[in-house]
C-alpha cells in the first residue's frame, strides 16, 4: 500500500506566523525606550539650576566633585595629583577636547575654582560647567 502525503498539510507547515515575533520585538523596543532615560551617570551630585545651549558632539571628559570633596574623572575616583596628571595627558593627546565640570551645588565656590585652575594649568581651554535645567 502506497503512502499518500497531502499537499495541503505540507503548505500549512511551511508558513511561519510572524505575529508573535513582531509582538516580542515591539515589547523589547518599548522596554528600552522607557528604561534608557532613567539611567544616569554613576556619581550622585545635586547640580545647580541654570540655562545653557546644547554643545556639539566632540571628544569630552567629565570631572565630578561631590559634596564630600571626592573627585571623579569619568566616574572613576581619583586623587588631586592623579587628576592633574590625567589633565596634562588629556591636553597633550587631544588638545581640542572638552572637559565638563560637575560640582555639587552645596560646595564652596573656591572648590570649583580649584578645578578650573587645574584645567587652566593643564592648558585645557574648552571647559563647561554642568547645571540642571530650570523647571518653570
Amino acid at each position: 500500500m502506497a503512502r499518500r502525503t497531502s499537499l495541503v498539510s505540507l503548505n500549512q507547515i511551511s508558513d511561519i506566523n510572524m505575529t508573535p515575533l513582531m509582538d516580542l520585538t515591539f515589547i523589547l523596543l518599548i522596554t528600552f525606550i522607557i528604561t534608557f532615560p532613567l539611567i544616569e551617570q554613576g556619581v550622585t551630585i545635586q547640580l545647580p539650576k541654570g540655562e545653557a545651549g546644547e554643545l556639539p558632539e566632540a571628544v569630552s571628559r567629565s570631572i565630578s566633585l561631590n559634596g564630600m570633596d571626592q573627585l571623579y574623572l569619568d566616574d572613576m575616583p581619583v586623587s588631586r595629583a592623579e587628576l592633574e596628571a590625567a589633565l596634562l595627558e588629556i591636553s597633550s593627546m587631544a588638545p581640542d577636547s572638552t572637559v565638563f565640570v560637575r560640582a555639587d551645588e552645596g560646595l564652596p565656590y573656591g572648590k570649583v575654582m580649584e578645578l578650573i585652575r587645574m584645567l587652566h594649568a593643564a592648558e585645557i581651554s574648552r571647559m563647561a560647567l554642568v547645571t540642571e535645567a530650570d523647571s518653570m
